[in-house]
């Protein structure tokens, strides 16, 4: 539900806008593009517990805490992983965060660290006092639970997106095919191309080489059983996934990632004016 967001002041709304505005102009001017047309900071997909947690309960305090060593962390590593709590005679045990974050592998230390900035900025708008909450974005994954999930294998399905079928075309889905084998056998993060058609693929820095070999096979296959002839198509599972598309088909819409950073800019104006 969107709820409706009202400023006090005959001139506060003008405020409002105009640093609406300029983020807007930022975010965009940010959106830089890496090798394969990924603008990193485009939202992907996310997910949140039913299950909630009260403010300043000690689980709130664990996660404010990984979510501050996560964006610490991402200045200097692609990937990370994090028990915040554990072992402690003073914490509960439902209070223990176990976590971690994951960028693309082609992206250098600073853009990993400002789409993990972002992601974690976003993850507490989507997902408000939820014990488990995950947010993909086209370069950058942060994921949190009250449970401990590294390291275990989960193939289960979180976002899939299938573009028009491409008919009567055996060059192509040979092509395709070719480049699907090739992401299968990655064992982090791999870029295939085989003539007009790439993809790429990555695994969670937490699985082992024999397991992220299996979750890559079983995304592999979930893009042909559930895209068929699709010219492009992204498949993301648990903890994988693997994309490929026909050079110069592929586009993204940044709709969602805006209404994102409208939630954002608006809260934090309302913040500063009330």
């Amino acid at each position: 539900m969107v709820k409706s967001l009202y400023f006090h002041s005959i001139h506060k709304p003008f405020l409002a806008l105009r640093v609406l505005i300029t983020s807007l102009f930022f975010l965009f001017s940010s959106l830089s593009v890496h090798g394969h047309a990924i603008k990193a900071h485009i939202f992907v997909y996310a997910g949140c517990s039913d299950e909630k947690f009260q403010p300043n309960a000690p689980f709130d305090g664990n996660r404010n805490s990984f979510l501050s060593s996560v964006v610490n962390s991402a200045s200097q590593a692609l990937y990370n992983s994090f028990t915040i709590g554990n072992g402690s005679s003073s914490t509960p045990s439902e209070a223990t965060v176990y976590g971690l974050y994951q960028c693309r592998g082609d992206l250098n230390s600073l853009d990993c660290s400002k789409c993990i900035e972002g992601a974690v900025n976003q993850i507490g708008l989507v997902c408000p006092y939820s014990y488990g909450a995950s947010l993909q974005l086209e370069g950058c994954y942060v994921r949190y639970e009250n449970f401990d999930f590294l390291g275990k294998i989960d193939t289960g399905l979180r976002y899939k997106k299938c573009s028009k079928s491409v008919s009567n075309d055996v060059e192509f889905f040979r092509r395709r095919d070719d480049v699907l084998a090739d992401l299968q056998g990655a064992i982090s993060f791999r870029v295939s191309s085989s003539g007009l058609v790439e993809g790429f693929s990555q695994c969670h820095g937490d699985l082992s080489p024999t397991d992220c070999s299996s979750c890559l096979a079983d995304a592999v296959g979930k893009l042909k059983s559930l895209c068929g002839s699709a010219a492009a198509a992204d498949v993301y599972l648990a903890q994988c996934y693997a994309r490929y598309w026909a050079s110069g088909y592929y586009g993204l819409s940044p709709g969602i990632a805006v209404l994102i950073v409208l939630l954002s800019v608006c809260r934090k104006a309302m913040g500063k004016l009330s």
